[in-house]
Order: structure tokens, then sequence, then C-alpha cells
């Protein structure tokens, strides 16, 4: 009687939380898990791609470091997963030296070309037609970090030699390997938008014109020599020698503004990590031009409120934290650029006084609609994150990105990568903080983050996804932190997000922007969102992709994780 009372919808709607939640029937931990943590105690790597985590692991047994690890298995994704990732791209890395018990920052992002200044750039899109930096095309390209910072790393903290490093993905370019379903999945999304841009995208990245199926062999030979050069030339034959005079006449032949003087200029940066303490444990980030930032001024926030006692998935839980982000994002939009250039004013942003300020102005009763947000393009975005540890108790995040999926489209015949688009991030406001300028490193949307407890490592993880990431970093740490959640229950919890329609110069919006929700999260959480303000929307697979590696401070063991969002893989041996 009371099963037919609630009617079709209303049965369906009964059943929708336990279907989603519990696709398998797990005996131990939360139902919502779709794997056991990954334990090990010599070495862990987790990364997007199975076979990248096969050649990290491989690394790691054959004596090399966790930096080695990481950078192999970086190298692996640059040619298995060329929709997120490679060396056309950026990257940034934490590092846990167990030895001098230090974190290290280093920062791999490329400035803009010195021969364009914001005029010339501004005439350049006159001619297009447009009023902003296109994602494809030479307009948007910036200096490719990924080689240097790999060698900066490996000259710091490598144990085997590069030969070693990148052999195994020199052979998976040479004899190919199958593509997964996701990647092929994106990869096909590219292809239409890509395949016109200058250069040899449809002769490296397509198969008669069409990428990859989901199984199918892809071979990169063009890669596999670049690697081979790297391996035998270091980072001189990419930044000063015959790669960059390469990339040097193809870009004055396509109207480009790269020249070899820019890669000659190029250096990483190593940076001090940043930090926030939660509720007794040290988070670290990135200092800007990354937005890492927004996840320690979201921590201040919500340390300030018992998010235990509100409940997991509540609306009053998802409110709050919603309502922080978007106070954060106001700050990220108008303050976070290259610091060289733009200074925020870290401490000031930090400090228990201003997430005070920045707590009071949240109502509890209504979501708020009048905000000042970052560009649109600053939701965009496609990358990869991996971690490794070592036997030593070395600890690596490291995140990397060709920013939009596979970036600008430009491929330099011959070379096997496309270059990142990450300029398109630059405002063309004068006076905003991360305005067009020749030189200048652009606003990064990649960021790893970092754990301590008591002085000790606790996590070393990230989350891919454009303007996801911070807001997937807290998710994750609450869940972690506040809930009590196992390091893979944690990235396979339920997800939300907040986007924003706004505009790339920091003006004031009055719309609100609106919150997507993973299926499983509770229809009264959707239905009291609502209530509250909120225009509340189904998400369709923007919610990020997490890895994490974490130690057991007692007895070493690592525990790793690799969510069920992407095709990616923990393990150990």
């Amino acid at each position: 009687m009371v099963m037919r009372s609630l009617g079709i919808a209303g049965l369906f709607m009964a059943g929708v939380p336990s279907i989603l939640n519990a696709q398998v029937d797990r005996i131990t931990g939360q139902p919502f898990a779709t794997r056991s943590e990954v334990l090990a105690s010599n070495g862990m790597v987790a990364t997007s791609h199975p076979l990248a985590t096969q050649v990290g692991l491989r690394t790691l047994e054959a004596g090399g470091s966790a930096v080695d690890a990481a950078i192999a298995a970086n190298a692996a994704l640059g040619l298995m997963e060329p929709t997120g990732g490679g060396i056309g791209g950026d990257l940034f890395a934490i590092v846990w030296d167990a030895g001098e018990k230090k974190l290290h920052g280093l920062n791999g992002s490329g400035r803009s070309p010195a021969g364009l200044d914001l005029k010339t750039l501004r005439g350049e899109l006159d001619k297009l037609g447009v009023d902003t930096i296109p994602p494809h095309g030479v307009l948007p390209i910036s200096i490719p970090g990924t080689v240097d910072a790999w060698f900066e790393l490996h000259r710091r903290f490598g144990k085997i030699s590069m030969e070693q490093i990148l052999a195994p993905s020199i052979k998976y370019a040479e004899e190919g390997f199958p593509v997964t379903d996701l990647i092929a999945y994106y990869w096909d999304l590219s292809v239409p938008r890509l395949i016109e841009q200058p250069g040899s995208f449809n002769a490296t990245f397509t198969v008669n014109g069409n990428a990859p199926r989901a199984g199918e062999i892809f071979k990169n030979p063009d890669l596999a020599r670049t690697y081979r050069r790297l391996a035998a030339g270091g980072r001189k034959v990419f930044y000063e020698g015959e790669i960059a005079d390469e990339i040097d006449r193809f870009f004055r032949k396509e109207g480009g503004y790269l020249r070899k003087a820019d890669f000659v200029n190029h250096r990483s940066e190593w940076v001090e990590p940043i930090k926030a303490m939660y509720r007794g444990y040290e988070v670290f980030e990135l200092p800007p031009n990354g937005q890492g930032l927004a996840v320690l001024q979201m921590l201040r926030i919500l340390e300030r409120h018992d998010l235990r006692a509100l409940g997991r998935d509540s609306p009053e839980l998802l409110h709050l934290m919603i309502e922080t982000k978007k106070l954060v994002y106001e700050d990220r939009a108008r303050l976070y650029a290259d610091p060289d250039f733009a200074r925020a004013p870290l401490e000031k942003l930090l400090s228990g006084e201003y997430a005070a300020k920045r707590d009071a102005l949240i109502d509890p009763k209504r979501a708020a609609k009048e905000q000042i947000a970052g560009a649109e393009v600053l939701q965009q975005g496609d990358t990869v994150y991996l971690t490794t540890a070592d036997a030593a108790g070395n600890m690596v995040s490291l995140i990397q990105s060709n920013y939009r999926g596979m970036g600008s489209g430009v491929v330099v015949p011959g070379l096997g990568f496309g270059f990142q688009d990450r300029g398109q991030l630059f405002a063309l406001e004068e006076g905003h903080a991360n305005v067009y300028a020749p030189g200048k490193r652009p606003f990064h949307t990649i960021i790893p983050a970092f754990v301590m407890k008591d002085g000790a490592p606790w996590m070393s993880f990230g989350l891919m996804g454009g303007g996801m990431q911070p807001q997937g970093h807290v998710q994750v740490l609450v869940n972690l932190i506040d809930f009590d959640m196992n390091v893979q229950e944690a990235g396979d919890a339920a997800r939300w997000q907040h986007l924003a329609s706004s505009t790339p110069t920091g003006k004031v919006m009055t719309d609100g922007g609106w919150v997507e929700l993973e299926s499983a999260i509770p229809w009264e959480t959707t239905r009291a969102l609502k209530r509250l303000g909120h225009d509340v929307r189904s998400g369709n697979g923007g919610f990020g992709g997490y890895q994490a590696i974490q130690r057991d401070p007692l007895n070493g063991v690592y525990h790793g994780a690799s969510e069920s969002r992407k095709d990616g893989q923990a393990a150990g041996y």
C-alpha cells in the first residue's frame, strides 16, 4: 500500500539513492567506494593511465627515486594521454625530500613571447575580429616549461639516467599502445576543433583523419625521436639547440611570436610552498601564478564551522562550501597573477582576521547573486596529475597540462607534441593583475598539493580539471579530515562544483553562477539548495580526476588511490 501511494515517479526517486550510492555490495568501508586502497611498503605510483603507472613503478623497481618515477610516468602520459598533457605544456611540482625533511616547490610554467606586447596582441585580435585571446592557433601559446622542469627536478633529486627514465615511453611511442576509453572520448572531441590548425596535428594525432578508438593501437614515432633527443642532449637541445631552432623557424613561417631567444631565456623557478593549518593538518600549495592559494583561503573560512555537525552532503554543508568558494574566487579573479608583475598579499589573504570578515558575508539562508568572478575560460582545462613515493620516504606531487584538452592544436612537424594554449588565460584589461605583458607567466589553474601532520608527510594528492581543482582539493580534504574517509573513499565520494558566467576583467556579475552536482548527491539536498536560491544543474563529467598517496607515519606503509572518473590506477610494490 505504501509503495503504491508513491506512484511511479515517487517509487523511482525513492530508489535513486540506494541505486546510485551502492553500485556494488562492499563488505568493508563506504558503499560508494569503487575499490579498496592500494597498500605497499616499498613504493607507490598513482596516475590517470594504468600503463603510465606501470612505467613509474618499473622505474622505482629499477632503482629510481620518486622524482625519476614521476618524470617517467609524466613522459608516458604525454604520449598516452595527449588530451591532458605533454611536453608542449607546463608543470608544477611539490617534492618531499625525506633526507632533508623538507618540502620543495617547483614552478615550471612558461612565459609569453618577449616580442609580443599588449598593443600588438590587440591588433592581432582585431584582424581576427575577436576581443578575447582565442583558444587555438599561435596567439595563445606560451613557452612550454615541462622539459626544463623535468631536468631541474632530475638534477636535484634524480638517481638514474634520463636515458633510463625515458626508455619505456620511447618504446611505447615506437611500438604503440592501446588507447583507453575516456582518453579516446576526449581525443574524439578534440580532433574536429584542432585538425585545421597550423602544423602537423593531423599527421601526428589522427588515424586517417580520425581520433583513435578505445582499444586501438596508436604510435607516435615523432615523439619517440624527440624523447631520444632529450635523453641524449638534455634540456639544452630543447631550449638552446636544434629543437628550439625548428620551433623558431616554424613560428616565423606561421606568423607566431615564439622565438629561440624566448626558449634560451626560460628557466623553472624553485619556490617556497605556502600553507594553511586545517584542524591540525598543514595543507601546502604553491603560490601564484597558480590558484592553490584559493584552497587555503577556503579552508581558513571553513575551519570556523563544525562541518561534521552539519552532515555529509547536507544542504547546509554544501551551501556553506559553495558560498565560501564564491568569496574566495573573487580574490582569485582580481589578485592571482605572476608575482614578478603583481604580488598578491598572501599574509593578509591567509590571516584569521580576513577569513572572519569574509565568513561574515555568507548568508546561511540565501545564495549570493552578486560577485566578482574570473574569466569563464578559467573553468575549462584538461590536465594530468600524478603522485609517486619511494622506499626512502620521498614523495612527489606533480601536475602537468596543455590547458584546453590538446592545447592550441599547433604541432611543429616532426616533433610529435602539441603546444599549450595557456596564454588564453591572460586578461586584456590594463591595470588588471593578470593583464597580458611580454615575458609574463599567465594565471594557471593547475595545482599540486601536499599535507603534513605533526611534522611528517601525510599525503600527496591532486585533482585535475580547470577551476574545479581548488573546489576538489577542499572537498577531498573535508572528506578525509571532517568525515573520516580513507584516501580512496575521499576521492570516490560524490562532488559538486560552482561555475560562473563572467568576464576576464573581474567585473561584478549579478547572476550568481550555477552549481553542478553529481547524481549521488541526495535529492533532498538538491531541492533544499534550489530553495536557497542556487541555480542547480546536473553535471556531465567536469568533476575532476584525483590521485593520492597517503603515508602511515607509524609503519611507513603507503596508501594509494585513483578514482573511477578517469582511466587511472594506483599501484605499489
